[in-house]
């Protein structure tokens, strides 16, 4: 077992050279985010990660948890770490003031989250659904169950869910059949069953605040039909003490690959004459708020790639440098540590760089956030909402798939240890398995990019994305030095191009075929601007580096990560447009019965 340690100098660099954190803490509403309240944030939450969080991890995994009688039982230590991580107000730090939260910009969450998926991520996902359901009641509870319900959720005294799925529908949210009838006090009656619900039941808060999707009686069919409740697991007074226990309860919990601490439910409302709940919103518009938590739920999910990866990468170099084996390839010297070898140092400087990449695009994408939210600069709040619409599927979809990669390259670097239970190294990649699944597999992300981000708008905020990494390539070739790096950026960009330019030409009379390139252009657009960034970090450093400013040597290697990638992820850019352009035709050619 490796302690955590958190990447305090990476982020502090993310965040001041590539996100903005200076230009972000200018913004209306944000003035409060100086770099020194930051620093002492990342401080504390590295602290609380380190100490609180990574000593529960180990057995949380192997305890898991269990039903009985109707209660779900967290692991051994559950509760005391969330008692302390609910009363230090961090569930808050972005959510509104006016509710009890911090008001901080999303720029200064996101690094912090990162910590907390790296060191336990089956707990971190209970908190995760508070920021989530926050945001969606921020935007379309009424006043009065603003009042009811977000300082409590804000708080995190109560715990909150998203209950979309349903065991004959899955991702096809149009098959919903939950179902809520108005009742003569002007609330509503929910029945059905939906499952794969993350902490849907559990005894670490007194109450949980469930969001349901349902049909009323009179909706329409499909996604058009359906609308949003909140449905308490205890009714609320109107003094704001706990009441009745609702009619929901849990029946079943999964035993699952990974993640075993979350507990992940089946949840039935209505056995007993109707689970009480509250409109949310509009009648039959409820997926319309629900997308609101799910847009949270994916950026946190990409987070927890880049949390999952960091930690794998950690481990697999921890145990690179104790680890003595073979001889050294070239001087034949024996007594080294494997860190040594060529191959292995290959496979730690990939999963490094990749971990950097994904890291500063959600960074970056986090301070597109507030520029959307907070800026005075109509313009300017537009063009970064439409970059963040863009790439939330790649924030989402790669990043995790990027994860994934990196957890099972760090099992490699252990050997035949790394398939041992006892290392730890394992857990992470059992962990890292759903977070390509949940919250939309891949394959949606890639959908929706296609579909939504790209065609509907024949590429026009695709073409905007391009025309500023190419204006990085320009940037990059004023700097001699920086040269090699801008021409293999460049090809990347071609790539992208190519790839573009093929499905906005085909989108329209060959969309099956166009769509069976959606995840291979979906890592191609991640690739190109996981390269972005550490593109632009070079140039950072390589700033530092004549400004004779901080330390030479970890700026000097930032630019040496930035070759790396682009030459060993890079040329996966060009793999991935030809993909693109010509798998889609043999795959719809081929005849279902064939296989």
């Amino acid at each position: 077992m490796f302690d955590y340690t958190a990447p305090l100098r990476d982020m502090q660099f993310i965040l001041k050279e590539l996100a903005g954190l200076d230009a972000v803490g200018a913004l209306p509403g944000c003035e409060e985010a100086s770099p020194d309240l930051v620093a002492a944030i990342l401080e504390e939450a590295g602290k609380f990660a380190a100490g609180v969080l990574a000593p529960i991890n180990r057995q949380g995994d192997e305890q898991g948890c269990r039903l009985e009688d109707g209660k779900v039982i967290a692991p051994d230590g559950w509760q005391e770490a969330y008692t302390q991580f609910s009363e230090s107000g961090w569930i808050g730090l972005s959510l509104p003031t006016e509710f009890g939260g911090q008001g901080l910009p999303k720029l200064v969450s996101t690094p912090v989250w990162e910590m907390w998926f790296s060191t336990n991520m089956a707990f971190t996902m209970l908190p995760q659904l508070n920021v989530g359901q926050a945001e969606a009641l921020l935007i379309a509870a009424t006043d009065e169950q603003k009042q009811t319900w977000l300082h409590k959720v804000v708080s995190g005294e109560w715990g909150s869910t998203m209950n979309l799925t349903e065991p004959q529908a899955g991702s096809d949210l149009a098959a919903t059949r939950a179902r809520a009838e108005p009742a003569a006090d002007g609330s509503y009656r929910l029945f059905g069953q939906k499952i794969f619900i993350s902490y849907g039941e559990h005894e670490l808060t007194p109450n949980i605040v469930h969001l349901v999707l349902a049909r009323l009686p009179d909706a329409p069919a499909g996604v058009k039909g359906l609308s949003l409740f909140i449905v308490p697991k205890y009714l609320v007074n109107a003094d704001g003490s706990l009441g009745d226990r609702n009619d929901v309860r849990c029946i079943s919990i999964e035993h699952k690959m990974g993640i075993h601490g979350s507990p992940t439910c089946t949840m039935s409302y209505g056995d007993n004459g109707g689970a009480v709940g509250y409109l949310v919103g509009q009648p039959n518009r409820g997926l319309e708020t629900m997308f609101i938590m799910m847009n949270e739920a994916r950026f946190g999910v990409g987070v927890q790639g880049a949390g999952l990866a960091e930690r794998a990468y950690q481990f697999a170099l921890g145990y690179a440098r104790d680890r003595v084996q073979g001889r050294d390839a070239v001087s034949g010297e024996a007594g080294k540590p494997i860190l040594h070898h060529p191959d292995v140092k290959r496979m730690l400087l990939g999963m490094r760089a990749r971990v950097m990449a994904m890291r500063a695009l959600l960074y970056t994408a986090a301070g597109w956030f507030d520029f959307a939210h907070h800026s005075a600069d109509k313009a300017v709040a537009d063009k970064y909402r439409r970059y963040v619409d863009l790439l939330m599927p790649v924030a989402k979809g790669w990043s995790t798939e990027v994860g994934n990669d990196v957890c099972d390259e760090a099992i490699q670097v252990f050997g035949g240890m790394g398939f041992v239970e006892e290392t730890g190294i394992a857990q992470f990649f059992r962990d890292a398995r759903i977070i390509t699944i949940y919250e939309g597999t891949t394959g949606i992300q890639a959908n929706d990019l296609i579909g939504r981000k790209i065609l509907r708008e024949n590429g026009a905020t695709l073409r905007e994305l391009i025309a500023d990494l190419s204006a990085t390539v320009l940037a990059l070739r004023e700097d001699e030095q920086l040269a090699d790096i801008a021409d293999a950026f460049a090809e990347t960009i071609d790539a992208l191009e190519t790839a573009a330019d093929w499905v906005l030409a085909n989108g329209k009379d060959r969309l099956a075929d166009v769509l069976a390139g959606a995840v291979p252009f979906l890592y191609l657009l991640g690739t190109v601007v996981g390269g972005w960034q550490l593109a632009r970090a070079a140039q950072a450093a390589r700033r530092r580096l004549v400004e004779g400013e901080g330390d030479a040597a970890y700026h000097a290697s930032l630019i040496e990560l930035a070759r790396f990638y682009l030459a060993t992820v890079g040329p996966q850019a060009a793999a991935n447009a030809a993909t693109v352009c010509e798998a889609g035709g043999a795959l719809t050619r081929f005849d279902d019965s064939a296989f």
